[in-house]
């Protein structure tokens, strides 16, 4: 039985459907401040917070846990600019709660929900798990903390992934992206394309990439659970504690995304451009090289246009509900 805190939430819920579609029983631990009971549709739901030590010890003691999948952090850059502190106390300081409980009850397997944004700005594209981890936002650092607390321990064997631009819905509609408020670049330009914003802001145009916009590395949220399932058999096979990078290896820029959802939606708006935001870096493209070595996954979306067209008819159904 495997542990999925944060499994309301966009990727938990997604690996929660791809895990149970595997075979996998599922405990699915989330506060429901930024996930949704709706999504939990597969596995036993729990109401309650991961940092809560005696509502981790009790699920322990209950139920016959094999490994936990850690998807509880917040995840805005711009928020944890704001407000670093509540993202320190929510995923590093709980997370350390969740990592002592597991020690304590003898669950030696994790996988944690790491980012891109621990590289920070980085000298060399595309990015190797092995480049300088020097986040500039405290999103990024407190993902790094969390690696680093796990390097220090013994008792767990773990498997850290670093993702990049998460994106795209689960393509039978049942679950799918959806952030209250939304911060994610996809989802608002489709809200856009909808007719529920009056157009898209475009944050910095004068970035050193090709059109002054910056440059993410885009992977469909159904190939990130897959490299969880991968990543869990890796575990559960004896294999050492390991690192990987989960991209599609190619970059869009921001003006190439606008551009390609206006394709794929056939819808025209306003584009806007602002000022940059802080803590965004220019450019930032996974070397996927290594997952695809170890563990044998590579992406069934490599498309951008087939990664939207799924959030397009996601999106279009929470219109229509």
């Amino acid at each position: 039985m495997i542990l999925i805190t944060g499994g309301a939430g966009y990727i938990g819920s997604h690996v929660n459907k791809a895990l149970n579609k595997t075979g996998y029983e599922t405990i699915v631990l989330d506060n429901l401040v930024k996930g949704f009971q709706d999504f939990v549709k597969w596995g036993t739901f729990i109401e309650g917070d991961y940092g809560d030590k005696e509502l981790l010890d009790e699920i322990f003691e209950t139920y016959d846990i094999d490994a936990v999948m850690h998807f509880g952090a917040y995840i805005s850059v711009s928020e944890s600019v704001k407000y670093p502190e509540v993202y320190m106390k929510n995923n590093y300081e709980n997370t350390l709660t969740l990592i002592q409980s597991m020690e304590e009850h003898n669950i030696d397997k994790l996988i944690f929900s790491s980012t891109a944004a621990v590289y920070g700005t980085p000298e060399i594209i595309p990015i190797k798990e092995t480049s300088p981890l020097e986040p500039i936002n405290p999103y990024g650092k407190s993902k790094l903390l969390v690696e680093e607390a796990l390097k220090k321990q013994d008792k767990i064997k773990y498997v850290i992934f670093r993702y990049f631009n998460a994106c795209g819905d689960d393509p039978d509609c049942e679950i799918g992206e959806l952030h209250e408020p939304e911060t994610h670049l996809i989802p608002l330009i489709l809200d856009a394309a909808l007719g529920r914003r009056s157009s898209i802001s475009i944050f910095g145009d004068d970035y050193p990439t090709p059109d002054g916009t910056c440059i993410r590395d885009y992977i469909h949220v159904n190939d990130i659970a897959q490299a969880h399932i991968e990543g869990l058999k890796y575990l559960e096979d004896g294999n050492e504690s390991n690192v990987f990078n989960i991209g599609n290896g190619k970059g869009f820029s921001v003006k190439e995304i606008v551009d390609v959802v206006k394709k794929v939606t056939g819808v025209d708006f306003p584009v806007n451009i602002e000022g940059r935001r802080p803590g965004d870096p220019a450019e930032l493209i996974a070397d996927s090289s290594k997952i695809q070595e170890v563990l044998g996954w590579s992406p069934e979306y490599a498309k951008i246009e087939d990664i939207i067209e799924t959030a397009w008819n996601w999106h279009k159904k929470l219109n229509s509900d």
